[in-house]
């Protein structure tokens, strides 16, 4: 049997596997995302509960839902995503990421199945799911386009994938390379590369290229007086979120 085919850079995972030990770090190299991380899941679940008739007030209305953590990290999205009641695998290319992700799930009382691989090894396994998670991602892989695909196929009928990245712009390099890594110092020097920031139009040529239906586009933006995220329905002009299913 051919192995799957891989989309993983090497190069980028080297950097997440030097901070994996800081994942739940409030105030360490992933500050960032954890201070984003309340407006994505604002977003996620809206979309989600919106796309299969779910009541956000129940006490586990993802519940009977598989879901997929592209990327997950130390988990800071799969762990709400198993509380809401999904059923979650979260993979991850940097293998040091899993051990870190595993603990804190076990520490939290929750039973979530990480997993050190890609996306492509997951679709060629012919692993499905109703929901695909893919944030901050796609804009550390060499090859957009079939990343995505090998998203899609991760997707059963009927499925939503929500993808977020970084706009490729003047304000993106700005804000997000010499904001976040030069001045702020949210990041470690050279965790983004400004060519592969993917434009909202290019992610929706990716994604129809796929075989995908982009249904939703926001923009995450931060102010700096009240040191906080809000969701955009205009603003796209650095990180930005996606919405898209796959016809059923």
């Amino acid at each position: 049997m051919q192995a799957a085919q891989t989309t993983v850079d090497a190069g980028e995972v080297a950097k997440f596997e030097a901070m994996a030990a800081e994942w739940w770090d409030p105030n360490g190299k992933f500050k960032p995302l954890h201070m984003l991380n309340p407006c994505r899941l604002d977003y996620i679940t809206a979309q989600i509960a919106a796309e299969f008739g779910r009541d956000l007030a129940d006490a586990r209305p993802f519940a009977g839902l598989r879901l997929l953590d592209i990327g997950c990290g130390g988990g800071l999205l799969s762990e709400p995503m198993a509380r809401l009641g999904a059923e979650v695998v979260g993979v991850d290319a940097a293998a040091r990421n899993i051990p870190v992700a595993q603990a804190h799930a076990a520490q939290s009382g929750l039973e979530i199945d990480y997993r050190h691989g890609a996306a492509e090894a997951l679709a060629a396994a012919g692993e499905r799911f109703d929901v695909v998670l893919n944030m901050e991602v796609v804009e550390h892989v060499p090859d957009p386009a079939a990343f995505l695909k090998a998203c899609q196929q991760l997707l059963k009928p009927g499925g939503l994938m929500v993808c977020s990245t970084i706009n490729r712009n003047a304000k993106s390099f700005a804000m997000a390379i010499v904001g976040a890594e030069y001045v702020m110092r949210w990041l470690p020097k050279g965790t983004h590369e400004w060519r592969k920031f993917i434009t909202p139009d290019e992610l929706y040529g990716y994604l129809e290229q796929a075989g995908l239906k982009p249904v939703d586009r926001k923009g995450f933006v931060f102010n700096p007086v009240s040191w906080s995220w809000a969701i955009s329905p205009r603003d796209l002009s650095v990180n930005y979120v996606t919405a898209s299913t796959k016809p059923g």
